[in-house]
């Protein structure tokens, strides 16, 4: 949806050509991205913010045209046209911004004429898409608590009896007859896969993390081999990796842990429901994305989040019903599942003040890590 402000004027006072000494700081000290488009939909200037949200250069944006990035149906053209037009600021918001370069969703998008330059349109980007993500890694670390005390309970009110009932079993088994000693044997298989269930569980508990600088590109390789020799062994790997990237701040055990849980997932969607006729394939990626920062608790210091690690597959991607609830214990789409891998990679990457979130559609399903670096205070190796 868009509206036009009642204002009678909306322009910006000063042509992209004219963004020099003090109007330039301002503008770079904004957080927010901000796009002089020319008449003929050159990219005239950026601020320093707009260089993350297009993943490109401010050198190389100004040399392209807005087409260049954007496909000509991008709602972006109709909302420039208006302000052409009308020669008023116009608003639109919950806009996506999608291209093979990029993708933006719920971006609020404002634009408003350049005084001195007539048809040029100055745009203002308003991203929501990391308070939305903040958000939901709240509720996760909400549902990790509820876990983790359910695990406590269960662990102490039915690991106990389990014990007994299994001994039990065992001494049944040799004292039965040839019938009933594979009804014994049931009964110790079945308390096997309870007692294994609530080991699962109490991987929830609050206990406390040991962290060290961690080589997340080893840890990747590592969830490869691991993968390829197993469960994946006929899908396809594709590794982009960053090898400046520094070391993270973690526990490497449960970041495998977290990594070969995801790219199970991914190859269990693709072999359950291949899309189209794409071989399968499951990317692996790191970046260095500066930008996000949490707060690790009240009166804490804000942590960064620069290192972005990311798991894609090229299978049929989430249903759309299923993606607000993904991180939910105990929801799962598969018949054997038990809908917990999910809600304990988010309390593994909340225990490391990471944050996690999935983006999908049909044909491509990216699950993104983003995880704190290491850092001079924490003794950089």
């Amino acid at each position: 949806m868009n509206h036009t402000p009642p204002a009678p004027s909306g322009h910006v006072p000063c042509a992209p050509d004219n963004v020099t000494g003090n109007g330039r700081i301002i503008l770079d000290s904004l957080a927010l991205p901000v796009v002089v488009v020319r008449a003929d939909n050159a990219i005239g200037y950026v601020n320093s913010a707009a260089e993350p949200f297009f993943g490109m250069s401010r050198a190389h944006l100004v040399q392209m045209r807005l087409t260049d990035i954007l496909p000509g149906d991008s709602p972006l053209f109709l909302l420039m046209e208006q302000v052409r037009t009308q020669d008023h600021t116009v608003v639109e918001h919950e806009v996506t911004l999608e291209s093979p370069r990029l993708r933006h969703d719920g971006v609020t998008v404002q634009g408003a004429p350049v005084m001195e330059e007539p048809g040029s349109v100055a745009l203002t980007f308003h991203d929501f898409s990391a308070v939305r993500v903040l958000d939901r890694q709240l509720t996760f670390r909400s549902a990790a608590r509820s876990v983790a005390g359910m695990a406590a309970i269960l662990a102490h009110e039915v690991k106990n009896p389990l014990s007994g009932i299994r001994g039990a079993a065992q001494l049944l088994e040799t004292s039965v007859g040839e019938s009933d000693r594979e009804l014994a044997v049931l009964i110790q298989d079945e308390v096997n896969r309870i007692r294994d269930l609530v080991d699962r569980m109490d991987m929830f508990s609050d206990r406390p993390l040991e962290r060290r600088p961690v080589n997340i590109h080893r840890v990747l390789e590592h969830v490869r081999r691991l993968a390829q020799q197993g469960f994946a062994a006929d899908i396809r790997f594709e590794e982009v990796y960053d090898p400046s990237l520094p070391p993270v701040w973690g526990n490497r055990d449960q970041l495998v842990q977290v990594l070969l849980n995801l790219v199970k997932n991914a190859a269990e969607a693709l072999h359950d429901h291949p899309e189209g006729d794409a071989p399968p394939q499951i990317t692996l990626t790191t970046s260095y994305r500066p930008g996000i920062w949490v707060s690790t608790g009240a009166g804490s210091q804000r942590v960064q989040l620069p290192l972005l690690v990311s798991v894609r597959d090229n299978g049929p991607g989430i249903p759309e019903n299923i993606r607000p609830h993904l991180f939910e214990p105990f929801l799962t789409t598969k018949t054997t599942g038990s809908g917990l891998g999910l809600a304990l990679a988010g309390k593994i990457v909340g225990d490391h003040g990471g944050v996690i979130e999935v983006e999908s559609q049909p044909g491509r399903t990216d699950v993104l890590l983003h995880l704190p670096v290491v850092t001079e205070d924490r003794g950089t190796p």
